[in-house]
């Protein structure tokens, strides 16, 4: 209560005439509150006592506050992490998730990259060793080597966007400051097919998240993937990860805009086995190295301004940075907010994260014009995927979340070619995944595997849309690929169309945007539906 007199509480058989009364203080007994007429000034001892007031006492301001448990952290730098203290609106809504109680506890993510400085003074207290080993050196030390040239710094400062400590007067906060943290050493050396398979596959029943910025060159040419070691090491994680929930691999889609890269030229980015992060800068903007895909399901923050890379992490040397930056930057941001969630739900399965994602995606301030509605209602990009990362909306969902049914699969064969491309190829099938043992109504991820030759690669364009009347962009133009080996049992793939019904007829595109001389020809394709529910 604010009064603008000294307030008074009085046990009384009588009221008080010399003091004006407010209210009874409870109801059905015999205290009552007055207001002094008065100064501030006056005193207990100096008020009178009628002989029918039993006690009084005069009310003085206590102080007090909320047992809630949001806690901003106290580290020097936190104030420097824009993204997550509500500096700029909308943020990632981070602390809305630990206001919850939601910091990682008990959730296990490693870094698959250069090796992390285990005993960094903001990451020593939540470093996990079952969930590190390095594959370049065969050992279990994952700490990098140090060159003159500093240029192992990359998995460090991963480690600490996840998971560097809190409260410790030390950089500033990790996303899941109380998740535990490993790292794994496997790109500070030869990079086979094997040691992307033992890393993606490292202790799979203790490791819940693989957190990944990597990827092959980002340079507007490459078409490259998983080999069979490392595809079977995806394929093995979902299945029996996690005690069969499935292991969770978050993944940069990709620094490759400058190069006007597309990321579903990345066989890792684009697997549905990956959940593909995107970036954004503060202001709405798409950063200059941003890739983007028809792949990408969500995106996080990864630069204040095209000039100032704010993300404030964990260095090498013992030291803080505020300048990572990229889809590097991008990817453990999601990869914490999914340790959140993982908190908040421990049964969640592989695909259950994907549906929570993009169910907790928003759009935003985040400025494209691609943003279109799918034919399911939800609003999807080529850039950002189905938009910003809400972490405390995240974890509420999560909370709730009742899971999946089974994942099952619609293969649709397409007339066999060959087929000359020339100008524009349009090719259209119907897609009947009802009524069938492996009946579909509502799909998760579409997959288009094509094989072609092209005398300029970079100049196709590939589009496929749904019967619902959604296009994706399954690869646009990429003027630095001047492959004349086109696309040999390539899969592409869409997230566009989650929630979408599968049945009915399928457009897919194939146009030349390059020179009219281009030549190709098209052998055949396979289009594959994977559904998000049954019997919807």
């Amino acid at each position: 209560m604010e009064h603008s007199q000294p307030p008074w509480a009085t046990h009384s058989s009588a009221s008080a005439p010399s003091h004006s009364f407010c209210l009874q203080v409870m109801e059905g007994e015999p205290y009552y509150h007055f207001k002094h007429r008065g100064t501030r000034l006056c005193l207990t001892p100096a008020m009178l006592l009628p002989a029918q007031v039993l006690w009084f006492e005069q009310q003085t301001i206590k102080r007090r506050v909320k047992r809630s448990i949001i806690m901003v952290p106290t580290d020097p730098w936190f104030h420097k992490q824009w993204y997550m203290n509500n500096d700029v609106n909308p943020d990632l809504n981070i602390l809305t998730a630990w206001s919850k109680g939601y910091t990682g506890l008990g959730v296990v993510l490693t870094i698959l990259d250069d090796g992390i400085e285990k005993d960094h003074p903001d990451l020593s207290a939540n470093y996990d060793p079952l969930a590190s080993y390095d594959f370049n050196s065969n050992d279990p030390d994952p700490q990098p080597r140090y060159t003159s040239g500093e240029e192992n710094w990359h998995g460090t400062r991963c480690a600490g966007v996840v998971a560097a400590a809190a409260n410790n007067r030390i950089c500033g906060a990790g996303v899941a400051y109380d998740a535990s943290i490993g790292g794994v050493r496997m790109l500070d050396g030869p990079i086979t097919d094997m040691v992307e398979a033992q890393s993606l596959s490292l202790r799979s029943q203790h490791i819940h998240i693989y957190s990944a910025s990597w990827g092959p060159r980002d340079d507007g040419k490459t078409v490259d993937g998983p080999g069979v070691l490392a595809a079977a090491a995806f394929l093995r994680g979902v299945s029996k990860g996690r005690g069969g929930l499935g292991s969770i691999f978050i993944w940069a889609s990709g620094n490759g805009g400058i190069n006007y890269d597309n990321c579903n030229c990345d066989g890792y980015t684009n697997s549905i086995y990956t959940l593909s992060v995107g970036s954004v800068l503060a202001g709405g903007q798409r950063p200059w190295y941003s890739e983007g895909c028809s792949a990408i399901l969500t995106t996080t923050y990864s630069s204040r301004t095209r000039s100032e890379a704010q993300i404030v992490t964990t260095d090498l040397h013992h030291r803080c940075t505020d300048k990572h930056t990229g889809t590097s930057a991008s990817a453990p941001l999601a990869a914490g907010i999914v340790a959140l969630a993982l908190q908040a739900n421990p049964a969640l399965t592989w695909r259950d994260l994907q549906h929570l994602v993009i169910r907790t995606s928003n759009p935003a301030h985040l400025q494209a014009e691609d943003w279109a509605m799918n034919g399911a209602g939800h609003k999807v990009s080529h850039h950002y995927g189905y938009g910003l990362l809400d972490a405390g909306l995240l974890v509420e969902m999560a909370k709730a979340w009742t899971g999946t049914q089974p994942q099952r699969r619609c293969s649709v064969k397409a007339l066999h070619g060959p087929w000359n491309i020339g100008s524009k190829l349009t090719v259209t099938t119907d897609a009947f995944c009802s009524g069938r043992t492996e009946h579909i109504y509502s799909l998760e991820h579409v997959q288009v595997q094509l094989s072609l030759s092209y005398s300029r690669r970079g100049d196709l364009v590939i589009t496929l849309t749904s019967p619902m009347g959604t296009t994706s962009t399954l690869v646009t133009v990429r003027p630095y690929d001047t492959s004349q080996q086109g696309y040999k049992d390539w899969t592409f793939m869409s997230t566009h169309f989650w929630d979408e019904n599968p049945n009915g007829t399928w457009t897919l595109q194939l146009e030349n945007k390059g020179d009219a001389y281009n030549t190709g020809g098209w052998t055949w394709p396979v289009r594959e539906l994977f559904p998000v529910r049954l019997g919807a």
